[in-house]
């Protein structure tokens, strides 16, 4: 079976607490566990990943930086995401690569470095929510404002951040060079943190500051590679109904017709399960015969055995 497996922050970053190298590297190795599982069962897998806490961190550096002394460079938002997706790539690919050399599987691991093209007519550009990078004072923020033409906004009380927009992925920019090299049988590591977002400017693309949904790219990626499955990793088992409430409903299998009732009760939170479901359910709609799940990490075996985690079906 073809998986697009799209891994969520606790697969990179267990410990919130220590957000280290170390720490990211440490929680590859259990996650390539989980992967490494499926291609034993002779799933061909693809895997897209988060980025947040690490682009986060990576901007934040910069910024950090540049506050200090003026004339070191503030990286643009885009080459951030680029640095992310090296980073985490280098450490997921080699985590995998170790596993399946554990196993006595002999098979290649590769990170792509991805751009996501979007439109830039997207409505998100609008209204810029995604908060990135530093907290600054409201003086400093004016000052970003005018000299970078950042869009600052009050962060509950504590202080000033850049937002940025999160428009919806339309194409793939390395699709050929990943379809080739899943063809050559490559284990590939793609849109990392939803890709690095680029705009097409007559035979150009440039990169936007901006953030796309890591889910929404994996679903993405699951329509241009024809998967049988798009596999959705997070903390929770089941998507649920009535989320912390006393009549909490776990979610085996959801018909679209269902996703969309749900969505319109407002059941699943914006930032959190709702781009979740979201891709889920795009995907199940894109052609007859797609599943897609959204299960914990370590049930991902469970979870494409029926076993486990919420199904969605066209």
């Amino acid at each position: 079976m073809r998986i697009v497996l799209a891994l969520g922050g606790n697969a990179l970053q267990s410990d919130t607490k220590d957000k280290s190298s170390e720490s990211q590297l440490k929680t590859c190795k259990e996650t390539a566990k989980s992967v490494v599982d499926l291609i034993e069962e002779g799933h061909e897998v693809s895997i897209v990943h988060g980025n947040g806490p690490q682009v986060g961190q990576i901007v934040a550096t910069v910024e950090t930086a540049y506050k200090a002394n003026k004339e070191n460079t503030l990286f643009p938002f885009d080459v951030c995401g680029a640095f992310s997706q090296g980073y985490i790539g280098y450490h997921l690919q080699n985590a995998i690569s170790e596993e399946l050399e554990k196993r006595h599987i002999d098979r290649s691991v590769d990170t792509v470095i991805t751009q996501v093209i979007v439109d830039k007519n997207d409505p998100g550009f609008n209204n810029p929510t995604k908060p990135i990078g530093s907290f600054y004072s409201a003086e400093e923020a004016k000052s970003l404002t005018e000299e970078k033409g950042y869009v600052m906004k009050e962060d509950a009380g504590r202080g000033y951040r850049r937002v940025v927009p999160s428009p919806r992925p339309i194409d793939i920019v390395e699709k050929n060079v990943i379809k080739a090299m899943i063809k050559e049988n490559f284990i590939i590591i793609a849109c990392g943190g939803g890709g690095i977002p680029v705009v097409r400017d007559g035979n150009e693309v440039k990169g936007v500051a901006a953030v796309i949904d890591k889910d929404f790219a994996a679903e993405k990626l699951a329509e241009i590679l024809d998967a049988d499955m798009l596999l959705i990793l997070t903390t929770v088992n089941n998507v649920c109904i009535n989320f912390n409430k006393p009549n909490q409903r776990q979610l085996s299998v959801v018909r679209v017709e269902e996703a969309d009732k749900y969505i319109k009760e407002g059941q699943f939170a914006p930032g959190s399960m709702l781009p979740k479901v979201e891709a889920c359910k795009k995907f199940v709609q894109f052609k007859e015969g797609k599943t897609a799940i959204i299960a914990s990490l370590n049930s991902a075996k469970l979870a494409i055995q029926g076993e486990s985690g919420t199904r969605f079906v066209r």
